[in-house]
Order: structure tokens, then sequence, then C-alpha cells
């Protein structure tokens, strides 16, 4: 009896939580629909949308303390 229940609710309950996870993640993956083809040729540097390139700003940019940061 794990965590003071019985097995069947506990197996309930886990069967449950699994289930609700794998719904959370087929709901946020066909919201977001990413896009799963492998290229050809690899992106050079720069080309690849999911870069952050306003940390790459940033970290080109003095730091002034004075100033308050903006995101």
């Amino acid at each position: 009896m794990p965590a003071g229940v019985s097995w069947t609710s506990y197996l309930k309950m886990f069967a449950a939580s699994l289930l609700a996870m794998c719904a959370g993640a087929q709901a946020v993956h066909r919201y977001y629909q990413p896009d799963l083809t492998i290229p050809e040729i690899p992106p050079k540097p720069g080309e690849l949308k999911t870069e952050l390139l306003g940390l790459k700003k940033r970290q080109h940019e003095p730091h002034n303390p004075t100033l308050p940061r903006t995101l």
C-alpha cells in the first residue's frame, strides 16, 4: 500500500494523472503545431527562428545601472 492507500485507489489515481498529462501534452502540441520537418541542409547561424535574438543584442550593449531594464 503506497502512501497509505489501497492498490486500487493508487492505480486509479496513477492512471488518471497519466491520462491528464498525455491529454495536456497533446493539447499543447495541437495548439502550437510545431514544425517537425528536418531540413536537409542545417541552417546557418542567425537563420534559425528559435534563436534568442534579443539576448544577442543585449550582450553587445554596454550595461548602464542607472537606466531601468526593458525586455
